[in-house]
């Protein structure tokens, strides 16, 4: 590969990488309905037609935007595998999906917001992609109760509650600031979030 090419291809990355950043913050502001190119470009400083250089349209830069999601907690925070002890893979997983609400919060309400309105972008993934992935999370945590690791409990269930406590923080921080009298949660509140957490459910899970 040419120096030329080379430098090309990392000047396309990161202006995408731009419109990637000002999309998110954009669809979380107004929905993907109320979401402007106009103003996406003008968050991410770039001419309106490098936009539609990237992506077709709105609706491909929403489904990318997603899909960008999706990867990273799939991958970079998926820790439930049977390498691990179920303690030690559930105190990963919980720490690392409450940090996420920490670091990234648009990115969970988006996925949320997408949900509660029907999954319209998802449905496919969730069909096919998200049940195979969930299927093999289930069956890690079978085989932790089968080795007597845990309490009988529903695979689901653990997987429900720890996502919905876990992105609780971010989905609705303005009703968890309100009610601890903050104007938002500091490093030590996360930090006390995690170990309330875990300590709940783990010791829920007979841990």
């Amino acid at each position: 590969m040419s120096k030329e090419k080379s430098v090309d291809g990392a000047i396309r990355q990161k202006n995408k990488q731009k419109i990637l950043t000002a999309a998110k913050q954009e669809f979380v502001t107004y929905g993907f309905k109320g979401a402007s190119i106009k103003r996406i470009a003008e968050r991410a400083g770039l001419p309106r037609a490098n936009i539609h250089y990237y992506f077709e349209n709105k609706d491909d830069l929403y489904q990318q935007l997603l899909s960008e999601i999706l990867t990273l907690w799939n991958s970079s925070y998926d820790t439930l595998n049977s390498e691990h002890s179920a303690k030690e893979s559930l105190t990963a997983y919980i720490r690392a999906k409450v940090m996420y609400s920490k670091e990234d919060p648009d990115a969970s309400r988006i996925f949320a917001s997408e949900i509660i309105h029907g999954a319209p972008h998802l449905k496919n993934y969730l069909s096919d992609e998200f049940k195979v992935w969930v299927q093999s999370k289930v069956a890690v945590i079978q085989g932790w109760i089968d080795d007597g690791q845990l309490n009988a409990i529903n695979p689901h269930h653990l997987l429900f509650l720890i996502w919905g406590a876990t992105q609780h923080y971010a989905d609705f921080s303005v009703q968890v600031t309100s009610a601890m009298d903050k104007n938002e949660l500091s490093e030590q509140d996360f930090e006390d979030v995690v170990e309330s957490l875990t300590t709940i459910i783990l010791t829920g899970c007979g841990l």
